[in-house]
């Protein structure tokens, strides 16, 4: 069995795990599936042959980027949540840079935008009274998900590369991005177990569609 094959196949479980810390709210088991959970989409990313090193480079930055936002936030307090948003958002930024060294402008850039500004816009304006010191740290991440996922949406719509890449690569953005919806009402609106339940799997699923791109994007 493959390296390919084996990681996503482990992944499940650790997310079951993690899932049942996050429910007993077991913080020291948190902390070790999450950490264990992001090493494998990291690994995953670093056993594909990478069509394109610059690409393969700019996205395993951000998986690693993301894996420091994991643990941080997992960790409990203000301190480790800042730490973790930053981790995140200078992930996000590694992304964009990927995405945008295949990126072709074009309709799929604009659908993704026309989509995804008003509900940023949205989301953005319903946090807002729940946000006290954090609104300009929110507001800044919040644009730089959102032109994440346009150029994902951006790169969709280069169709001189596989299209199994460009729809992993779309996907993945669009799982990370409604994810981020789920962080952000557990954080600010309502803590709840069904945040995690629903946030978490589409994290991972869209963390391991990106690293899987590798192999198939240049």
């Amino acid at each position: 069995m493959t390296p390919q094959v084996l990681i996503p196949l482990l992944a499940p479980f650790f997310l079951a795990a993690l899932l049942l810390s996050e429910k007993t709210g077991w913080t020291r088991g948190k902390i070790t599936f999450k950490f264990v959970l992001s090493s494998l989409f990291i690994c995953l990313a670093l056993v594909q042959t990478a069509m394109d090193p610059r690409y393969a480079a700019a996205v395993i930055g951000g998986l690693a980027l993301c894996l420091v936002g994991d643990v941080a936030l997992a960790v409990p307090g203000q301190t480790a949540f800042r730490i973790g948003l930053v981790a995140f958002l200078l992930g996000h930024v590694g992304y964009i840079v990927a995405f945008t060294m295949l990126a072709r402008p074009g309709v799929a850039m604009w659908v993704t935008a026309i989509a995804a500004v008003p509900v940023s816009t949205i989301v953005y304006a319903r946090l807002l009274p729940f946000l006290d010191g954090m609104r300009h740290p929110v507001m800044g991440y919040v644009v730089v998900i959102t032109l994440m996922l346009i150029t994902a949406g951006a790169l969709y719509g280069a169709s001189d590369f596989s299209a199994t890449g460009r729809l992993l690569v779309l996907n993945g953005a669009l799982a990370f991005y409604i994810s981020d919806l789920f962080v952000a009402r557990q954080r600010f609106v309502h803590a709840s177990f069904y945040n995690r339940l629903i946030g978490l799997p589409l994290y991972y699923l869209g963390q391991f569609q990106i690293a899987y791109s590798i192999g198939l994007m240049g």
